[in-house]
């Protein structure tokens, strides 16, 4: 059997997806990082090889996420492509006319415009966390509500109350005065949900021209209360995918089953045995020029693999 092996590493969470020749799911995993994305991605090699057939054989690997060029190196990633790019790939796989795709994911949210299946526009926010799914985390834990259960009870509010969410601290004591004013806990929880879909739409999605099909993808999607805030606050339905919290990593396995297509010649990946191999980080700054960028470099068995992240490519070339 024929498989594309998709990854997807996030600062919050690391996604695998395997496809099959015929771009169908065959199996997909969904771990905590935990800071620590090297052992997550060697983890879960460990444990996505379980759930294939026998006579699997891996035609191509994509990396994509914070992390992916890392990612790309620990496993010899013959793609290794954006977030955006992935998210959107995988988006039109599913739903052909989607024209808006909203993901959010636990330390970052994007919006994505499509027109015609081709990215228009696009928009990120990495800054404040006002906007993902650490935001919720936090007032969860506030409220003693498991975050699991924060959707649901957010769906039984029927008066939720407004709370101030352009700003995490903000939030967090405008949600404590309301507590101690007596608000129920539902409306709290939904008034949170509407708080967190504001902020996303005034800064991530401002000026974006947001159009059904909207679809929703990323972790947070799971949380059935911004599901209803996102349809309430823009009046249309939002389409939440069967494997929303796996798109990234399911788009960027259809984009190397695309470059193996084109290429024609064997994949790069060295196979599941990558999840026994010792590798090292570490990172220097670069004096050559005043931008001083901060060159990261992996290293197997003492060998310098890949260096990235210079404005220009000096440190790219490593010799073998």
């Amino acid at each position: 059997m024929d498989l594309y092996l998709g990854i997807d590493v996030g600062s919050v969470t690391t996604k695998f997806a395997v496809l099959s020749e015929d771009d169908q799911l065959v199996s997909s995993l969904y771990l905590r990082t935990q800071g620590k994305p090297i052992v997550m991605v060697q983890q879960g090699l460990k444990e996505i090889v379980q759930s294939l057939p026998s006579d699997a054989q891996i035609k191509g690997v994509g990396t994509t996420g914070s992390a992916r060029h890392l990612a790309g190196v620990i496993v010899s990633a013959d793609v290794v492509k954006n977030e955006i790019t992935s998210h959107a790939v995988a988006a039109l796989h599913f739903i052909p006319d989607v024209q808006t795709v909203i993901e959010i994911g636990g330390q970052d949210s994007k919006i994505i415009i499509i027109r015609d299946g081709i990215v228009t526009d696009f928009g990120m926010n990495t800054v404040c966390a006002a906007g993902t799914g650490s935001f919720l985390d936090q007032q969860a834990s506030r409220l003693n509500i498991r975050i699991d259960d924060f959707g649901g009870k957010a769906l039984e509010s029927t008066k939720p109350v407004r709370i101030a969410g352009r700003c995490t601290v903000f939030a967090e004591s405008d949600m404590i005065h309301k507590q101690q004013m007596g608000h129920r806990i539902e409306d709290i929880a939904y008034g949170l949900c509407q708080a967190m879909v504001r902020n996303y739409l005034n800064n991530v999605g401002l000026g974006k021209e947001i159009l059904p099909p909207i679809v929703f993808q990323g972790g947070v999607a799971f949380n059935r209360g911004i599901v209803r805030a996102f349809e309430d606050t823009l009046n249309t339905d939002v389409i939440v995918p069967s494997h929303h919290e796996v798109m990234g990593a399911i788009g960027v396995a259809l984009l190397a089953h695309e470059e193996m297509a084109v290429r024609g010649n064997g994949t790069r990946f060295e196979g599941f045995e990558m999840a026994e191999a010792s590798f090292r980080t570490s990172s220097f700054e670069c004096k050559a020029c005043p931008s001083r960028c901060e060159i990261a470099q992996v290293f197997r068995d003492g060998k310098v693999l890949a260096r990235w992240g210079g404005r220009c490519d000096m440190w790219e070339k490593v010799s073998n």
